[in-house]
């Protein structure tokens, strides 16, 4: 076996190794699972792409879509699929995460649903990483969660319920209530109780009282994520209930869609 080669860590799958990687920093092992996709023509190009050292770019998993799984980085070291990223007031994600890209080509090509052979092989794999690592299904996160405004995969078709029924990603009802809530240019207590509700869960934001552009930012991240219907960054009705109740499953709270 080469130094590039390795067995890989989830059984099955296929093998390809990429040299961009390196060590993990000021961390043992990966507490957060991280999905993508691709945002390119074809699964073989991204794959060529995450393997080629020009791209300075790789993940551990690239997922095709009819269900193949390919390894490029082994679990033990530090992909560079997360860029400038942060959750829970940590930054280099990288270090803390294991990858998986999924093939699809994306919101600038042609945003599809993800198939069904290609989501039961996500969940399987999701499933290894979870046990090996003892990862919580709530730090299971989208690029767009840690990444907000610069990034927004795996997208608004990304079946994060499907997920979850198989008890490897965290999922609320999404409310479809209709109202005013808050928006741009509002300020207030509510607005900074929207923001250290958002930043609770992991978002990175500073407090404040006004519902300023990084905010919009933030909620369009949110809805993405837990109320993919309408993405547009207000804070509707909808979205402030929502908000109570993934903020209810995690941390027992019991606010009024208001006050979140």
């Amino acid at each position: 076996m080469t130094k590039e080669s390795f067995a890989p860590d989830q059984p099955g799958v296929t093998v390809r190794p990429s040299l961009n990687h390196g060590e993990r920093r000021g961390v043992a092992r990966p507490n957060i699972l991280l999905l993508h996709y691709t945002g390119m023509e074809s699964g073989q190009a991204a794959e060529s792409w995450l393997c080629n050292p020009v791209s300075e770019v790789s993940c551990h998993y690239i997922v095709h879509e009819d269900g193949r799984i390919v390894q490029m980085v082994q679990e033990s070291r530090r992909a560079w699929h997360a860029g400038r990223s942060s959750w829970q007031g940590h930054d280099d994600i990288n270090s803390r995460s294991v990858g998986i890209e999924i093939v699809n080509p994306g919101h600038n090509i042609g945003y599809r649903d993800f198939p069904d052979e290609q989501i039961a092989a996500v969940i399987e794999l999701c499933g290894g990483i979870i046990d090996r690592y003892g990862i919580p299904i709530e730090r299971v996160l989208a690029h767009s969660d840690v990444a907000p405004g610069r990034k927004v995969d795996p997208g608004e078709k990304f079946p994060w319920k499907r997920l979850a029924d198989a008890g490897v990603a965290f999922h609320v009802e999404p409310s479809m209530a209709q109202g005013e809530g808050l928006r741009t240019g509002d300020r207030g207590e509510p607005v900074a109780v929207l923001r250290d509700a958002l930043k609770r869960i992991g978002y990175g934001l500073e407090p404040g009282d006004e519902f300023d552009g990084p905010l919009k930012i933030v909620v369009e991240a949110f809805q993405r994520r837990f109320r993919p219907a309408l993405v547009d960054g207000d804070a509707d009705l909808g979205t402030l209930e929502t908000l109570q109740h993934v903020s209810a499953a995690l941390f027992g709270c019991k606010a009024s869609p208001e006050s979140v």
